[in-house]
């Protein structure tokens, strides 16, 4: 199966470092951001990838191919377990890339990979800048494609003073966990946000969108109808509204943690966590 991953956002938040280096190749203990999020694809059987970069982030491609240079002085030196690590990253995944010339936001992005696609009837699509801690939710938004044969989005709660920074959702509860959703909303105002309806009716926190979405090909001609919005940006929460009123749109919970390197406190944060065992 396959998987796009967007990973071409200027890093704003991660200037001046991120001039040089590509906020998804900041280092989570001894490898980048992005490498957990192509194991998470690959491990979920999404194992062909294309990855969406701009200029300047060559340095992803280079992280994910083969090194033989290096791989030969490591043999030399009889570092086998170095080797072993440095030939495993370009074996994890067939990553392909896309250049997004000009920066016109996260839908923009995704509308690169429709070639790619091509008429594969579903696909997922991962944030490059969020590691999921625990465990995907990729697996069981497949299983609910596989009985309900309908695209779907990870939810997970959010706090009322967060919820204008984020795509959220609203629908019913059909089975553990999943919801058929009625609405979605990018950056709402508290007052205004959808919410939720639990099987017994009662309406649940706010939840917002978790970085991981899964698609079928129709979301490329939604992209395609959208028009751009603040800053040129076509933002993909239109066409997912678009694709939902055309074909209905699945919300998934799961009980993993993000971790959102968006900025340098996320980053911070996401290395603690991934230090603590538990």
């Amino acid at each position: 199966m396959k998987a796009i991953i967007p990973a071409a956002g200027l890093g704003t938040r991660f200037l001046p470092i991120a001039k040089a280096v590509p906020k998804e190749m900041l280092p989570l203990g001894d490898r980048p951001v992005i490498h957990y999020v192509v194991a998470e694809a690959a491990t979920a059987g999404f194992d062909e990838i294309l990855v969406i970069v701009s200029r300047g982030k060559e340095s992803i491609i280079e992280y994910f191919s083969p090194n033989p240079e290096l791989e030969h002085l490591l043999e030399a030196a009889g570092k086998s377990a170095a080797l072993e690590a440095v030939r495993a990253v370009p074996r994890m995944a067939r990553i392909e890339y896309a250049y997004q010339e000009t920066m016109r936001g996260l839908g923009d992005a995704v509308r690169l990979g429709r070639a790619f696609i091509g008429d594969d009837p579903v696909f997922s699509v991962l944030l490059g800048d969020t590691v999921m801690r625990h465990a995907s939710p990729l697996g069981a938004m497949a299983a609910a494609w596989e009985s309900l044969r309908k695209p779907s989005v990870c939810l997970e709660p959010c706090p009322e003073d967060r919820v204008s920074r984020y795509g959220v959702a609203g629908g019913r509860e059909i089975g553990p966990g999943v919801f058929e959703l009625d609405r979605l909303v990018e950056k709402p105002a508290a007052d205004a946000a959808p919410r939720l309806i639990s099987r017994d009716g009662s309406p649940l926190a706010f939840h917002a969108f978790a970085a991981r979405y899964l698609f079928t090909p129709a979301i490329f001609d939604c992209l395609d109808a959208t028009r751009a919005g603040l800053g040129g940006e076509i933002q993909l929460t239109d066409a997912m509204e678009r694709l939902r009123q055309a074909d209905g749109m699945l919300g998934v919970t799961w009980t993993g943690k993000r971790l959102d390197i968006g900025s340098p406190a996320g980053l911070v944060e996401a290395a603690r966590e991934l230090a603590d065992p538990q």
